[in-house]
């Protein structure tokens, strides 16, 4: 249930409302406005204190979650989460924010060069897998932990914030101490036990939609992060699958406004992965940013040829960059601007 504190309550009375949640057995979490505050006491049958909390002379009113993704939801947090990945990039608000770079992290050389280039044509945060997870177990895995390091220099030299996949509750702490964002793939989206390891630690999580998964299921898999105090999910739309075999997945557009009507938690949708064919990879990056979402997760290779991985629906970073120009018209078109970061290094 949500307990929501009159005006401007002192702290001395919210830590009175925090520490009898504890005392009852239950996590207290804690959504702090400019002048309300509401505890979301979540747990089976909370609603049986309801009394005892309502006699509380700090708390205004008690209402119910009726839906199982309780922290996740409009009800728990009626304004726009915005998570702040490095100084001036965010993710959330007003501005929108491209991550891009190759699928796979391959060298310190290629990965380095990428970086440059996709910073110069505006991109604020550098993507690229250390682990990767691939269908064929013969298929390329990625560098593992070599692949963090090239990614550290990437960050130290260029001054992007990055962002790699995690794929085991080991690889959340590595990935955690080398990049800025965490990023749990589509096919671990109900790893429950890896979800609730992302939750543990306080890095943003970008938690991608399944190929299968429902975008209720997408939620209560935040829900999993969240319960476990990290309230720094971000939803991603990767492309589902149906029967379509014209594009590599169905991107799933239908899904950007409806989060944002559910949930508080900032939308970031993945053309490269949701179309799978170059050409028209821009034409869905546009098209997401005219839904509604917050961000865009791109591949970019300068060589997509002889990449790794992902070739065939990677940009090349002349595509990129004009790319990045229409992006901001179509975001100026809908009163929200592109988040770039300053060319100071």
């Amino acid at each position: 249930m949500i307990i929501t504190l009159k005006s401007r309550s002192p702290k001395l009375e919210i830590d009175k409302v925090i520490k009898k949640i504890k005392k009852l057995g239950y996590i207290p979490h804690v959504s702090q406005g400019v002048d309300v505050t509401i505890i979301g006491m979540i747990g089976e049958r909370a609603e049986r204190f309801r009394d005892s909390f309502e006699a509380m002379d700090v708390v205004d009113h008690i209402s119910e979650i009726e839906k199982p993704y309780k922290l996740a939801s409009r009800e728990f947090k009626q304004s726009n989460t915005v998570i702040t990945v490095a100084p001036g990039v965010i993710i959330g608000g007003n501005s929108i924010a491209v991550m891009a770079g190759p699928c796979a992290v391959e060298s310190l050389e290629r990965t380095m060069e990428t970086a440059c280039l996709v910073k110069a044509a505006g991109a604020s945060i550098f993507r690229a897998g250390a682990f990767k997870p691939r269908s064929s177990p013969y298929a390329f895995q990625g560098m593992g932990d070599k692949g963090l390091k090239i990614l550290e220099k990437v960050k130290k030299q260029t001054g992007l914030p990055t962002v790699s996949e995690a794929m085991t509750a080991a690889q959340i702490i590595s990935v955690g101490a080398s990049c800025d964002i965490i990023q749990i793939g589509a096919r671990n989206v109900q790893n429950y036990d890896l979800l609730k390891a992302a939750g543990k630690q306080k890095k943003p999580v970008l938690l991608k939609r399944g190929m299968a998964t429902t975008i209720k299921e997408l939620l209560l898999s935040a829900e999993y992060i969240m319960s476990q105090g990290n309230y720094q999910v971000i939803l991603c739309e990767r492309g589902i699958r149906t029967f379509e075999d014209a594009t590599r997945n169905t991107l799933d557009l239908n899904a950007v406004p409806v989060l944002k009507k559910l949930s508080h938690l900032p939308v970031v949708v993945d053309p490269s992965h949701g179309i799978g064919i170059r050409e028209h990879v821009g034409t869905m990056a546009k098209a997401a940013v005219a839904a509604g979402a917050d961000g865009l997760i791109i591949e970019v290779h300068p060589q997509p040829e002889e990449a790794l991985s992902d070739g065939p629906q990677s940009l090349l970073p002349a595509q990129f960059a004009v790319l990045m120009q229409e992006l901001s018209r179509v975001a100026e078109a809908v009163g929200r601007t592109i988040n770039t970061i300053e060319n100071d290094k």
